[in-house]
């Protein structure tokens, strides 16, 4: 009898365990807090180019460029539990990034995530080097973080880049020299980005012109213009579709020689014939005319937050002259300003180990989107709106330049072999100058020559032969 009792004891026992086993496996399902490593060790390397140092700023004790990488690879190992991971961080010069690359992905041994301006690196999609990040990013970071920096990230019809921070291009005028000229009504805020109608540019660059009393700015100029080589092409990219020129089709070839891109090279030597602009725009640097901007030799000039915040520290050192600087779109016809930024962001190379290649989305992810680490990228200017919401009193500009986002166009326009076609505008540009080709011919021989480049490399493109 006690026999009989002991065994429908155990049986019973055995039962109410096995329910609840059964109920915990199904709680462990659904809460992904426990966690659930396979005990597989998966290291993963990081690149970045020198960006920015520290954390949050370059205040910070032994901060440095890889500050930032380190405190968020300590942030992520802490929570991560998927495998043990370790996340090894490098930081490589600017001018060796290529040649590193080109080596590693040679030898089979690219590092697992790069962080990087989004242009330079282009290239490496087209070549099949990298992934797709499609999978990691969410609904909410789609929403946060506007359109035109999702179109830089996108070849094809798939996301390659996360977009972290950006660093937009705009006009810099000297506001000391629009008051001399009589020209008060045009200025912005000190915290604004200033729109101008065309016709209203045009009549700054006539005040700038005659109206500027000579003895207080001897030999300056309305407008800066430069084409000595590739550096500061962006501008020259916007110049030229400033009457409405798409530039690229959807196809990704040239389309520049159209009356709105005859237009548009023929206003350049309008402007550089009739003294509008600095003279020997053909053998003058971006960086010559950072520099006359500076010592107030020109009105107008370019900039981004890296050199507007860097001529501001030289004014306060008294390297250079003291004055008012303020900022503004460029202008085009149609009245809407033309935009555009330098989006920077982390990609993942293509590995042999598809657990290394989880394990760096994962991170990027982790980086991308989490609400203390994405404050950094107030070290450039914040893709997020949230985080220009929540940073917009420390800076007032990240607003402004938030508002720019729905005018910004795709300057490289993601097509293969951008880096090369740099080397085919600024020939071309100085043939204008110097009046070796008319505005017909400029505009024919760039998009002939542009698009030979293009074709040439759409041949080896995973993106146009998937």
């Amino acid at each position: 009898m006690k026999r009989k009792r002991l065994i429908s004891m155990v049986a019973v026992l055995a039962l109410t365990m096995s329910v609840l086993s059964a109920c915990g496996s199904k709680d462990n399902a659904s809460s992904g807090n426990e966690s659930t490593s396979s005990g597989d060790k998966v290291d993963i390397t990081v690149w970045l180019t020198p960006q920015w140092k520290g954390v949050l700023n370059a205040s910070e004790q032994g901060a440095d460029y890889d500050s930032f990488f380190k405190k968020a690879a300590e942030k992520f190992t802490a929570q991560y539990t998927k495998y043990k991971t370790n996340v090894k961080v490098e930081v490589i010069a600017a001018d060796q990034r290529d040649q590193l690359l080109n080596v590693n992905l040679s030898g089979g041994t690219p590092p697992d995530v790069f962080f990087e301006s989004i242009f330079p690196m282009g290239d490496y999609v087209h070549r099949g080097a990298l992934v797709p990040l499609d999978d990691i990013v969410d609904d909410k970071s789609k929403t946060d973080i506007a359109k035109s920096y999702w179109d830089a990230a996108t070849f094809g019809d798939k996301v390659y880049f996360y977009p972290f921070q950006h660093n937009p291009g705009t006009l810099v005028y000297n506001a000391d020299m629009f008051k001399a000229a009589g020209l008060e009504k045009y200025l912005g805020g000190a915290n604004e980005i200033k729109t101008w109608t065309w016709a209203e540019y045009q009549e700054i660059l006539d005040g700038l012109k005659n109206k500027l009393p000579k003895d207080k700015y001897p030999n300056a100029y309305p407008m800066a213009l430069y084409g000595v080589n590739n550096q500061g092409d962006t501008w020259n990219l916007a110049y030229l579709r400033t009457f409405g020129n798409k530039f690229f089709d959807d196809k990704g070839n040239i389309i520049l020689d159209d009356a709105n891109g005859v237009k548009a090279a023929s206003w350049l030597k309008k402007l550089y014939d009739g003294g509008y602009t600095n003279p020997g725009a053909e053998s003058v640097s971006s960086n010559d005319a950072n520099a006359m901007f500076q010592n107030q030799q020109l009105g107008i000039s370019f900039t981004n937050p890296v050199l507007f915040t860097n001529s501001k520290v030289n004014m306060d050192k008294g390297t250079s002259p003291k004055f008012d600087m303020r900022l503004a779109n460029i202008p085009s016809e149609s009245g809407d300003p033309l935009a555009f930024t330098y989006v920077v962001g982390a990609s993942v190379f293509q590995s042999k180990d598809p657990k290394k290649v989880e394990v760096a989305k994962d991170f990027v992810k982790f980086f991308s989107s989490d609400p203390e680490l994405v404050k950094s990228s107030k070290n450039g200017i914040p893709v997020r709106s949230s985080v220009v919401d929540a940073l917009k009193g420390e800076n007032p500009l990240f607003a402004a330049y938030d508002a720019d986002a729905k005018y910004m166009f795709n300057f490289t326009g993601n097509v293969p072999g951008y880096s090369q076609l740099r080397e085919v505008l600024y020939p071309e540009l100085q043939a204008l100058y110097t009046g070796a080709k008319t505005p017909e011919q400029v505009v024919k021989d760039y998009q002939t020559n542009g698009n030979k480049v293009i074709e040439d490399n759409k041949k080896n493109s995973v993106i146009f032969n998937p």
